[in-house]
């Protein structure tokens, strides 16, 4: 009789040490998630800071203006998105966007270039302006609206001629402030991480 008491007392003490055991095992899962998830958030932050970066947003837009400067002021000669992006008939952006920046001795405010000059065509226009970090977030993501891009195509459209141009704008427009090789490390610290979105109460940086 002792010992089937003395053993009962074992198999509840064992039981009660793996219980615990489980729930630490468990515990530190979940905190481990946690803490994988809010480096995930911070990294997007850095994504997002710079897709509503002036340089970036001017022409992911919600009309069909773009918008222009630092300011980001509606373009001037009525200039529209057109289409396919690439400008309205008769206007064409490549009328006055070459594939390059013009000479810096032609002063400020003349009209920039990189290869493929041109908005997001109306049927996917990646709007990035006023949108909160996960409504950016589940855009970005959603191919329905990115342009068919799976996480590794977007990854290698950061490396675009058009995309780079935001680090090197020409005379008169401020570049992109966070180096473009911690923007693609960021991105890709996002994607390692499941590529997670922030919830609805994530603040607007967007103006």
């Amino acid at each position: 009789m002792r010992t089937m008491r003395k053993t009962n007392r074992n198999l509840f003490l064992f039981a009660v040490l793996l219980g615990s055991a489980v729930s630490a095992v468990a515990f530190a899962a979940a905190s481990d998630q946690d803490r994988s998830q809010a480096e995930a958030f911070q990294a997007f932050a850095v994504v997002q800071k710079v897709l509503q970066h002036p340089r970036c947003q001017n022409c992911h837009i919600p009309g069909d203006a773009p918008l222009q400067f630092d300011q980001g002021l509606v373009h001037a000669q009525n200039v529209q998105r057109g289409p396919d992006g690439k400008g309205a008939r008769g206007l064409a952006c490549s009328t006055c966007h070459s594939t390059q920046n013009l000479p810096a001795s032609y002063g400020a405010h003349m009209p920039p270039g990189a290869p493929n000059w041109q908005l997001p065509p109306p049927q996917h226009k990646m709007v990035f302006i006023g949108l909160s970090a996960g409504e950016l977030c589940r855009q970005l993501k959603n191919k329905a609206e990115n342009g068919g891009r799976d996480m590794a195509a977007l990854r290698e459209h950061l490396d675009d001629k058009l995309v780079l141009w935001g680090w090197e704008p020409g005379v008169g427009r401020a570049p992109v402030d966070v180096p473009h090789a911690d923007f693609v490390a960021a991105f890709e610290r996002w994607a390692k991480a499941g590529a997670p979105c922030p919830g609805p109460e994530a603040q607007k940086t967007g103006k």
